[in-house]
C-alpha cells in the first residue's frame, strides 16, 4: 500500500511542485511539506524557487500573496474555503471609501488581508516589520488595517498616534489576561513569549513579543528550557521538533480550526486535480504588487 507521503512525493516530481505549510497548520501537514513558516516568508521561498506549483497549506490569503509574487506560478490552495476571519473584517470598498473621505491619511496594511485589500493600501507590514513600516511615515496620519492589537502594539512602541481599524484576530484576541496569568503561576520560570496579535495586557506580561519567526529564532538561540507560548497551537509541533530539550506550553483552546482544514488528502487532490488554484485579475496582481513589495524592501 502506498502511503500518503509516497504519493505526494510522486506528484510533486510529477508537476515540479513545493509544498509550503504555515507554522499553524496541523503536525502530519507541517511533516509532508518542503519548508515550514509564517505566511510572508514561505511567500519569498516560493517565489525563489524553481518549482511551477506552489501548494500553500494555510488560508486564502496566504495564497494569494504567494501569487502576488508569483503571478506567473500555479499556485493551489489544497482548502479553497479556508478563509482568514481577519482578513475578512476590512475589504477592498471599505478602504476605497475610507480614503475617498481622507484622502491624505497613509494606509499600512498587515499582509494577513486580502488581495483586494492590499491593492488598496499604501504599504503592507508584517508582525515583525510594522514598527519599522510605521515609522517610516513619522510625522503622517496613518490607518493600520486591519488589526487592532497589532496596530495597538505598533503604535505603543512608535510612540506614534495610530488610527486603528476594528479587526482582529479570534484566536489571540481570545487569550486573556486571566489565563495568562495562571500559566505563570503554573510554571513560574518559563519565558512567555507572546504574538503581537494578542491584546496589550497580554503583551504586558510577555518576556519576548514578535512573530512566530522571532519566536522560532528565540526559543533556539535562548538558554532558557522552559517557555510559556500565547500563539496558535499549531506552532508547538515545530518548536518541540526543532528544540527536542526544551519545553513549551500552551494554551490549548488556541485553535485556528481553518488552518486544520488542511490534510494529507486535501494536499493530494490539489496536486492530482489542480484543487483550489488561485486566480487573481491583472488589476488586483498589479495593485497589490506594490504595496507587498514595498513591505518585503523594509524587511
Amino acid at each position: 500500500m502506498v502511503s500518503a507521503a509516497e504519493k505526494i512525493e510522486r506528484l510533486k516530481k510529477e508537476k515540479n511542485a513545493v509544498i509550503l505549510a504555515h507554522n499553524y497548520t496541523l503536525p502530519e501537514v507541517q511533516d509532508l511539506a518542503d519548508l515550514v513558516g509564517d505566511s510572508l516568508g514561505l511567500s519569498i521561498e516560493a517565489a525563489r524557487t524553481s518549482a511551477d506549483v506552489i501548494v500553500f497549506c494555510g488560508v486564502s490569503f496566504m495564497g494569494e500573496t504567494a501569487k502576488i509574487l508569483s503571478p506567473e506560478k500555479t499556485v493551489l490552495l489544497p482548502e479553497p474555503n479556508a478563509h482568514c476571519a481577519m482578513a475578512a473584517m476590512c475589504t477592498g470598498k471599505q478602504l476605497r471609501e475610507y480614503r475617498a473621505s481622507d484622502p491624505d491619511c497613509v494606509i499600512i496594511g498587515y499582509v494577513n488581508s486580502t488581495a483586494e485589500s492590499k491593492k488598496e493600501m499604501d504599504i503592507c507590514c508584517t508582525s515583525s516589520n510594522a514598527v519599522r513600516v510605521a515609522r517610516s511615515f513619522e510625522g503622517k496620519d496613518v490607518l493600520l488595517v486591519p488589526d487592532m492589537n497589532l496596530g495597538a502594539y505598533t503604535a505603543s512602541e512608535t510612540g506614534m498616534r495610530i488610527r486603528l481599524w476594528n479587526g482582529f484576530c479570534p484566536v489571540h484576541h481570545g487569550i486573556s489576561y486571566g489565563q495568562v496569568k495562571a500559566l505563570k503561576q503554573k510554571y513560574p520560570g518559563a519565558f512567555i513569549m507572546a504574538h503581537p496579535e494578542c491584546r496589550a495586557e497580554v503583551l504586558g506580561l510577555a518576556d519576548h513579543v514578535g512573530s512566530t519567526e522571532s519566536m522560532a529564532k528565540v526559543a533556539k538561540t535562548s538558554e532558557k528550557k522552559e517557555f510559556i507560548i500565547l500563539t496558535e497551537v499549531g506552532m508547538k509541533h515545530r518548536l518541540e521538533k526543532e528544540n527536542p530539550e526544551k519545553t513549551f506550553h500552551f494554551l490549548e483552546h488556541a485553535v485556528c480550526t481553518t488552518m486544520k482544514m488542511v490534510s494529507a488528502d486535501s494536499i493530494i487532490d490539489s496536486l492530482e486535480n489542480g484543487t483550489g488554484e488561485i486566480f487573481l485579475s491583472e488589476d488586483v496582481l498589479e495593485g497589490a504588487k506594490t504595496p507587498v513589495r514595498k513591505m518585503i524592501d523594509l524587511s
